[in-house]
């Protein structure tokens, strides 16, 4: 069976669509429940989630309240209360293609060695993309993510959090999504994905592209912002920071020595991008650069 987990804080704009979303799937409700997260929401989520009910009384349905504020707590709540052996992790301020559920449910039923899957993530804005938007300032504000048509291999990344898969033994082996990263509240911290995936890389657990588990992202405005942007960035660098010390000060000093390169890379883009008369997209890549490497820095710094 598979369990498809929702964990949200105040998105009664989009809860009701993703809810409809999912159910309008053309896999048989019979082989999947969905499950709702609160996490401590004050908002309409609760009553969206009535009448989702009410509307689709054939999806099997379970509402649950996360009183421990942080969406690694609610991720984490989401992994006990599943009934399911195939976790599915699926945003709260998305939409999925009709056969989203099938794709994964088909994926894992015939590949014995997946451990964990993603799908692409294809933004939709709300409002039109600042010109400094870029390929790669793209991927960091929408979590765009296409590695093409075919089934295969991850190859640089894993898959994106609002848009991936598990066995529900991954959990058993690496242990649940570390409390101290992921979102709280407005506060911006992630990474808990990606040390997830990265004890899988270790433990040698594989995860897969596929191409048709398609996940539409909603972008309003306020995620176009330079606030959004210089919070959201400045955070992954102290996402980073909490991360790598928690395994030990080598893996930090390790990170520490990737941001140089991150570095060189970065000016080298920003000379391309100024050359070839897009210069706001590349100076944009410094402000990326420079907030996260004040992040990884220097504890608890704020915008």
């Amino acid at each position: 069976m598979i369990s498809i987990i929702i964990c949200t804080y105040n998105r009664e704009k989009y809860i009701y669509n993703i809810l409809q979303s999912l159910a309008q799937n053309d896999l048989s409700t019979d082989l999947y429940e969905i499950l709702l997260i609160n996490n401590n929401c004050t908002d309409r989520t609760e009553e969206k989630c009535k009448l989702f009910q009410q509307d689709h009384p054939h999806v099997a349905f379970r509402y649950f309240v996360e009183l421990q504020q942080g969406l690694s707590y609610a991720r984490n709540r989401g992994i006990t209360e599943a009934n399911g052996d195939i976790l599915i992790y699926v945003d709260d301020d998305a939409l999925v293609n009709k056969k989203y559920i099938r794709t994964y449910y088909e994926l894992f039923l015939k590949e014995k060695n997946v451990f964990a899957a993603g799908g692409p993530i294809i933004p939709k804005y709300e409002t039109e993309p600042p010109k400094w938007m870029s390929f790669f300032t793209k991927e960091l504000l929408t979590g765009y993510l296409y590695q093409g048509n075919k089934i295969g291999k991850f190859k640089r990344r894993y898959p994106g959090g609002g848009n991936a898969a598990y066995r529900k033994i991954v959990f058993e082996k690496t242990g649940y999504f570390n409390v101290d990263l992921g979102r709280k509240g407005g506060n911006l911290v992630g990474a808990e994905e990606k040390d997830i995936f990265d004890k899988m890389s270790a433990m040698g657990m594989e995860f897969y592209y596929h191409p048709k588990a398609i996940l539409y992202h909603i972008i309003p405005k306020e995620k176009l912002t330079n606030d959004y942007f210089n919070r959201l960035t400045l955070s992954i660098g102290q996402s980073e920071r909490i991360r790598t010390l928690s395994i030990s000060k080598t893996k930090y000093f390790m990170r520490l020595f990737m941001e140089c390169i991150k570095w060189g890379a970065s000016c080298v883009l920003c000379l391309g991008f100024t050359l070839t008369g897009a210069p706001q997209k590349g100076f944009k890549l410094i402000v990326f650069r420079w907030n996260v490497s004040k992040g990884l820095l220097f504890k608890d710094l704020k915008v």
